[in-house]
């Protein structure tokens, strides 16, 4: 036997530390990142993300806006039509909605004209 015997590893080489390996090593990592950042800026500004559902709950806000006033509107319709009715006619009303329809007015009425 000879007195110097290689050291003999596990058969492996030993790593190397060059730039290659450790662009390989940073691979995972960085694609990693690069999905999570992808996935993250479309929860953020995506068709369905943070950013829209503010917006269509801005826009919610002033559909209902609208519901309110049109149903204001109704209501006040609807009691107009109320009081047209044959159990319930209002003679002044139907005297007001004739001359409003026909566009007729007594001689000693004042007329004001308005923009609407």
């Amino acid at each position: 036997m000879r007195m110097h015997e290689t050291i003999r590893t596990s058969g492996h080489a030993a790593p190397r530390d060059g730039l290659g390996a450790r662009l390989r090593r940073a691979a995972l990592p960085v694609a990693c990142l690069c999905i999570m950042g992808y996935f993250g800026y479309h929860a953020v500004h995506g068709d369905h993300g943070l950013v829209r559902l503010l917006d269509m709950r801005e826009a919610r806000a002033a559909l209902e806006q609208q519901v309110a006033a049109a149903r204001d509107v109704r209501m006040g319709l609807e009691h107009d039509v109320a009081l047209l009715r044959r159990g319930s006619l209002d003679p002044d009303l139907l005297d007001e909605r004739a001359r409003v329809a026909l566009g007729f007015a007594h001689p000693d009425e004042l007329i004001i004209f308005t923009d609407q």
